[in-house]
């Protein structure tokens, strides 16, 4: 079933139908809140809080205001910035980005010097310009689902992005390469 067969099976009553929907998001919600958090604990936490808040949720969602895909993302998004707003602690650089618990050292080693190399680029960058990246290199959304996510109009979220690889085209060139290669490896 597509989203909207799901949701509506959801809507009537079938929550087990909730299940599949899970099935379908709870990856890409896991990676974009771990991208925000750098904290793996924190993402499993609030990935389970966002489809709490879904299921819940999930008879008034309109498909008509937005996607289904949109709207949990508005969720995920509101879920990391109450998240923040609670704790306002300095987070450890230690547990930032989460190493892999796998026994394969000399990957394991390699893919952190990636992710640091990564996190040291995304500090360059304001709040909103790593959102829209985030949202358009590992997210994958179109810039009508960014802005729905975001609250902006397209067009401005289509500028912030040009803009941001404008910035990193020359000095921080790695980042972009980083960025595309790194994306399908953080789970």
């Amino acid at each position: 079933m597509d989203d909207a067969q799901l949701i509506k099976t959801c809507q009537e009553g079938q929550l087990d139908a909730f299940a599949e929907i899970y099935d379908n998001y709870s990856k890409p919600i896991y990676r974009f809140i771990y991208y925000k958090t750098h904290h793996r604990e924190t993402a499993e936490d609030l990935t389970s809080h966002v489809f709490m808040k879904a299921i819940n949720a999930i008879e008034n969602f309109n498909e008509k205001k937005a996607s289904f895909k949109t709207w949990i993302y508005q969720i995920a998004r509101n879920a990391v910035i109450d998240h923040y707003r609670v704790n306002k602690t300095t987070k450890n650089l230690e547990d930032a980005w989460g190493v892999s618990d796998k026994v394969d050292i000399e990957r394991d080693t390699d893919f952190q010097l990636k992710i640091e190399a990564i996190e040291e680029y995304m500090k360059v960058l304001k709040p909103a310009q790593r959102e829209v990246v985030l949202l358009r290199v590992w997210g994958s959304h179109s810039f009508k689902e960014i802005a729905q996510i975001m609250g902006k109009s397209e067009a401005a979220c289509k500028m912030l992005f040009k803009r941001v690889v404008e910035e990193l085209r020359g000095e921080f060139a790695p980042f972009l390469i980083l960025l595309l290669t790194m994306k399908d490896h953080v789970q």
